[in-house]
């Protein structure tokens, strides 16, 4: 299978020259040709393969110099919109986005997170009233990645306040051009403005856009931020991400070397290659179609990883590591955990343990899900939304 793999993809390149070709058009013929996600279905990008292809193909088109489909702008609709549509959606609705999704032409955002459920999804207040053929949404999100960019996002709101909170919420996806869509940035710590609030006022959704059934929202959603989980914590290559950045440092640099440095930079050396190992296997039960709760662990360890990680750096440069390049206020195209300089990357690292899902919810979650411990006391649980406290 590998070498009939690797077969398609040279007489694809043979027939698309990166050089010569657009980039646009390039992007729709691999997807039309399957091989860009190798292990969704013929006819939706993929070869229904075993996922643990896709990095060969990826190598293979990048040493041939073709064109990527933007991942860092669109990490969510590659990683979780993309996976959630192909598992709830119809036949019509994976038609319409995915391909256009994959290719980057259209950025997605999640309009999950809000003010007054923080890291409780399943606490989220923004409304979604039928009315005939349409939803009229209104509501109030924040935190919500991109979404200064973003053409469509997928959308958890709640259709029946009288039903407890994990059980009246539907999921929807939502036009970001629709009128009633108001993005204001919020600017972070490391002067960017990475993040954005989302105000939703008005908002009229078509019902061929919801996701799932009405009132299992927080089924389609679970299965969003098991994605999400994994998508945030993977790392493909051996030395990618934080610890590449700070090996690098090391070998290139040994005046900054001292022994106690040394023992640190090793053990998180082998965390992260650990963690990257796990994140191998999750991504193997992710093409089987069984995103689960271990997908937490991975997320709260790269969490820990990066921060150690990213303060190990400054620590290694010293008074160099404390300058900080630029504090204007920009709104970036893509999410970015290893850019510009170590200041930057130990402020920005700060976020690891806030986006997608709090490492206190994440602890909550491999506790009970995966480790079958009691769960905590909760004074909301089966009773109506509407009659819990705010």
């Amino acid at each position: 299978m590998r070498e009939e793999l690797h077969d398609r993809v040279r007489v694809f390149l043979a027939d698309h020259d990166p050089a010569t070709t657009e980039r646009t058009q390039f992007l729709r013929a691999r997807y039309d040709a399957g091989l860009a996600w190798v292990h969704f279905p013929i006819g939706l990008g993929g070869l229904g393969l075993d996922q643990a292809l896709q990095p060969e193909v990826d190598r293979l088109f990048r040493e041939a110099g073709a064109p990527d489909n933007r991942p860092g702008a669109n990490t969510i609709g590659l990683g979780m919109a993309g996976p959630t549509i192909l598992a709830y959606g119809t036949d019509a609705q994976k038609d319409r986005f995915l391909r256009p999704l994959w290719t980057a032409e259209e950025i997605w955002c999640q309009l999950f997170s809000e003010p007054g459920a923080g890291s409780d999804l399943a606490n989220v207040a923004t409304r979604a009233v039928r009315d005939g053929d349409e939803w009229v949404v209104n509501g109030q999100k924040v935190w919500t990645s991109g979404a200064h960019n973003a053409r469509f996002a997928i959308l958890v709101a709640r259709t029946d306040p009288g039903l407890p909170k994990h059980h009246g919420l539907t999921y929807f996806l939502c036009d970001m051009t629709d009128p009633g869509v108001d993005v204001r940035p919020l600017r972070q710590i490391t002067g960017e403005a990475e993040f954005n609030e989302v105000f939703l006022t008005d908002v009229r959704i078509p019902d061929d856009q919801r996701l799932g059934e009405v009132g299992e929202g927080w089924k389609v959603a679970n299965a969003t931020l098991n994605n999400e989980r994994v998508s945030i914590g993977k790392a493909a290559d051996r030395e990618s991400g934080m610890v590449g950045v700070v090996a690098r440092t090391w070998r290139e640099r040994p005046e900054l070397r001292t022994p106690e440095l040394h023992d640190r930079l090793l053990r998180l050396w082998v965390d992260a290659e650990v963690a990257r190992l796990t994140g191998a296997r999750l991504r193997q039960k992710l093409s089987l179609g069984q995103p689960g709760p271990e997908g937490s662990a991975m997320k709260l360890s790269f969490a820990r990883i990066a921060q150690q990680l990213s303060g190990l750096e400054l620590e290694l440069l010293g008074e160099e590591g404390l300058r900080y390049s630029d504090w204007t206020l920009v709104r970036p195209a893509n999410v970015d955990f290893t850019g510009r300089d170590a200041g930057y990357r130990y402020l920005r690292a700060k976020g690891n343990s806030i986006e997608g899902g709090t490492s206190e919810i994440l602890r909550n979650i491999v506790a009970e899900r995966v480790l079958g411990l009691p769960g905590e006391h909760r004074v909301d649980k089966d009773i109506p939304w509407k009659e819990s406290a705010k």
